[in-house]
């Protein structure tokens, strides 16, 4: 079973993921961020995997240390469920279009960190969610993942379309990462014989 349990508690925010790498899709939050929520279905949605969330913060201040602290969660719990990574499939890519709007998301789980990001949403907020804030969980959870993560908007008009492509690539290059190739079973995708 690739699983991980996680709990992170600060003086910000109080976070606890279950997640299933090999799972069906479901999801179940309890997260009091709407616009953001709805992208985080995304990943367990068109990545297959379950994932349990239950996040709280100190959203009086803002939701900065709510989102990012999400996806240092999460980044921590992906890089659990995977082990020592024998077997995976290491890189993961994929394009996802939503109408005018086309992402692309790259991954490679390195054991290096690193996120590259190009993205200029066409406004700043979508109802009150300040879509910079999406840069901040993609950070953590890049950080926490030990991955090399790309991730650029290619076209779009509609801020909502350009961030839910981001987060459907991001959920289907995920997937493909974190798949098992099976002529590989025992094996380190990598050269130097660790990642």
């Amino acid at each position: 079973m690739r699983n991980a349990n996680i709990e992170r508690n600060t003086k910000e925010t109080q976070i606890r993921i279950n997640l299933e790498l090999d799972g069906s899709g479901k999801s179940s939050q309890e997260v009091e961020l709407p616009f953001f929520a709805h992208m985080l279905d995304q990943i367990a949605k068109h990545g297959c995997f379950d994932i349990d969330l239950k996040a709280t913060g100190d959203l009086e201040v803002d939701a900065h240390h709510t989102v990012e602290d999400i996806g240092i969660t999460m980044g921590d719990a992906f890089n659990q469920a995977l082990g020592d990574k024998k077997g995976i499939t290491r890189y993961g890519h994929a394009y996802a279009p939503l109408d005018e709007a086309l992402s692309r998301v790259v991954i490679d789980f390195s054991g290096r960190p690193g996120l590259l990001w190009d993205v200029n949403f066409t406004k700043q907020t979508i109802n009150d969610f300040d879509l910079q804030l999406l840069r901040e969980f993609f950070q953590g959870f890049t950080n926490k993942s030990l991955a090399t993560i790309h991730i650029d908007n290619l076209k779009g008009e509609n801020a909502h379309h350009q961030a839910e492509t981001i987060f459907k690539a991001f959920a289907l290059a995920l997937k493909q990462s974190c798949s098992i190739d099976e002529q590989k079973l025992d094996q380190i995708p990598s050269t130097k014989g660790s990642l």
